[in-house]
């Protein structure tokens, strides 16, 4: 039987229709995840560095994915962060921290 993809796939299309949708050019660089289970959840922290133009639709966006829904079938964002964000040459470089759980 084959599965469909993982959380951290699904993580990376939502935040990159995310983008498209805000009309911005998101490139999605390092990428890792660690499974998570708590008493009643199974689900995955998952760590991503992401590259915008130096825009403000850019800085806005990233505003606003702590409160995004972002489409993710099979599972529930629970946790969505910006936790670092670089200047550089015209581009954003951000650090982004995710929780993700998989729906029952």
């Amino acid at each position: 039987m084959m599965r469909g993809p993982d959380a951290m796939a699904l993580l990376q299309r939502a935040l990159q229709g995310s983008a498209d949708a805000a009309g911005l050019i998101l490139a999605i660089g390092e990428a890792t995840s660690i499974d998570w289970a708590s008493a009643t959840f199974t689900g995955a922290r998952h760590l991503l560095r992401v590259t915008l133009p130096d825009e403000p639709a850019s800085h806005a966006w990233l505003a606003g994915l702590a409160d995004a829904e972002l489409f993710m079938p099979g599972h529930l964002l629970a946790d969505c962060a910006v936790v670092a964000v670089e200047h550089a040459a015209g581009t954003l470089a951000a650090r982004i921290e995710a929780l993700s759980v998989e729906e029952r």
